[in-house]
């Protein structure tokens, strides 16, 4: 964790759909990943919608709640909420992938997650529309990504009639104790996803 103020310029991508996305890096060590899940989702589960994004499939789930228990087990951070559910991320080491028939070291090292990385993603203005966290496996493989509150939209994930860029706290508050960047002006800068 890091509590500077710096402004380092994040790395910029053109994704598929032809947007620019802003990405900062952060440390993939089994350490690092589970005091910030742990955080995330201990200390502000209301705030998250979270679930594999992949080509052709996108899982936007709400949490139920408070989790129950959060545990580590042979590389696994296990976010439990009792009977109504519970999910799986491999953040360390594996020992599991060892054993048996079609494991080894390759398979451990594409359970675990190799990349690791903040985002904002811009629309065709340069202004940003979306802020979140995801997590890729060692084969580069979607793991999870973890959607932020967005000043544009509702807690029911409708367009907001005005925007709210109050709900930008939690980004600010993970880009500040995690990644050391203070906040951004440009983040205030989003007309939505309304404007032409």
């Amino acid at each position: 964790m890091t509590t500077g103020t710096s402004r380092r310029i994040p790395r910029a991508d053109i994704q598929t759909n032809g947007r620019t996305e802003h990405i900062w890096a952060l440390p993939v060590d089994q350490s690092f990943l589970e005091t910030l899940l742990r955080d995330l989702f201990e200390n502000h589960s209301e705030k998250l919608t979270f679930g594999p994004l992949i080509q052709g499939a996108a899982y936007e789930l709400k949490a139920p709640g408070k989790p129950e228990r959060i545990t580590l087990n042979d590389g696994y951070l296990t976010v439990h909420w009792g009977g109504r559910g519970h999910f799986h991320l491999c953040i360390g080491s594996n020992y599991g992938a060892l054993k048996g028939e079609g494991g080894g070291p390759e398979l451990m090292v594409r359970r675990r997650t190799a990349r690791a990385e903040f985002y904002r993603s811009l629309d065709k203005h340069g202004h940003p529309v979306s802020w979140g966290l995801r997590l890729f496996n060692g084969a580069g493989e979607p793991q999870i990504a973890v959607f932020l509150p967005n000043p544009f939209l509702t807690d029911d994930d409708q367009l907001a009639e005005e925007n709210d860029f109050s709900r930008l706290a939690l980004w600010e508050y993970l880009m500040q104790h995690y990644a050391g960047y203070g906040p951004d002006p440009l983040d205030r800068q989003g007309k939505g996803f309304r404007h032409g």
